[in-house]
């Protein structure tokens, strides 16, 4: 039996995954807002999946941050968790190894072990929502990355700016300026549409209008999309691209994509495959239970 375990901002999802990966028994909780009392969740949530399943597991964490050489965490927006030594203070509490991935990565990991990308030999993940995270799986293995940051799309720079996105300049968090996220995250086009128009609306009722001024935004985001995903397909020229996040509900998405990226990229030869996620949320959680081998 696999465990998976999906550390939120505000909440925390368990699920124990049995053979094919059926779900055997699933939890979610408040997420603790401090290091010490995160472990003692974690750990009490395990306990508790094991007797209810009558049987022991791996233990998977997939978490909104990463890992350095050091053993600590590192750009996680659960910041009590930064500096910390999250994975072996859990391995001292449940007296077992545990495999820890950015949810982003698992994510990927997740629909590429037996959800949309099912059996592909390259998988690029894409998480698209109030930010903007990738993750890379290749031959059923995560790309971590010498520095914990492989798939990391959300901050590049913008590709091909045009004169209007230039005077537009926007700051990222990351200290950085014009970062991909800052264009393409469901908050940052909101904005830009209640600027343009006049209106606050959310990105959902956007992309479900007619209204020409709602096309057109949503036909602006498809493009800053397809620049970055060009970037990304030179690099890795990946089997299949798996859209997650609040901005892959967008149906428009599947059909001007492909042909769009295409042209931006480098001779490709042919559209990439574009496919929204089968597990949609319960993805995090699958693939950190995926992080370890059957």
């Amino acid at each position: 039996m696999r465990i998976g375990i999906d550390l939120g901002g505000t909440k925390t999802e368990f699920l124990a995954m049995g053979p094919g990966g059926a779900d055997l028994w699933r939890k979610r909780v408040p997420t603790a807002r401090d290091h010490d009392g995160t472990v003692r969740m974690i750990a009490e949530l395990v306990r508790e999946a094991e007797t209810a399943t009558g049987a022991p597991g791996s233990v998977g964490l997939a978490i909104p941050g990463s890992e350095t050489a050091a053993g600590t965490i590192k750009n996680a927006n659960s910041t009590w968790l930064i500096g910390k030594p999250l994975r072996a203070d859990l391995r001292a509490a449940l007296g077992r190894e545990i495999r820890l991935a950015n949810d982003a990565n698992c994510f990927a990991l997740s629909e590429a072990s037996d959800g949309a990308a099912a059996g592909a030999g390259v998988v690029f993940g894409v998480i698209t929502g109030t930010g903007v995270g990738g993750g890379i799986v290749v031959d059923g293995k995560v790309l971590v990355g010498a520095h914990g940051i492989g798939g990391e799309w959300g901050h590049i720079p913008l590709p091909a700016m045009t004169d209007a996105e230039r005077a537009d300049s926007r700051a990222c968090y990351c200290g950085k300026r014009d970062c991909l996220e800052t264009w393409v995250a469901g908050p940052f086009v909101e904005r830009e549409f209640a600027r343009l128009t006049g209106r606050a609306l959310p990105l959902a009722d956007i992309a479900a209008s007619d209204g020409m001024e709602e096309r057109a935004t949503v036909t602006r985001l498809i493009d800053r999309l397809a620049r970055g995903m060009a970037t990304m397909v030179n690099i890795l020229d990946p089997d299949v691209i798996v859209l997650g996040g609040g901005v892959s509900n967008i149906a428009r998405l599947y059909d001007d994509l492909p042909p769009l990226v295409e042209t931006y990229g480098f001779t490709l030869g042919g559209p990439p495959k574009i496919v929204k996620n089968r597990h949609g949320d319960s993805s995090g959680v699958r693939g950190a239970a995926w992080l370890w081998p059957a």
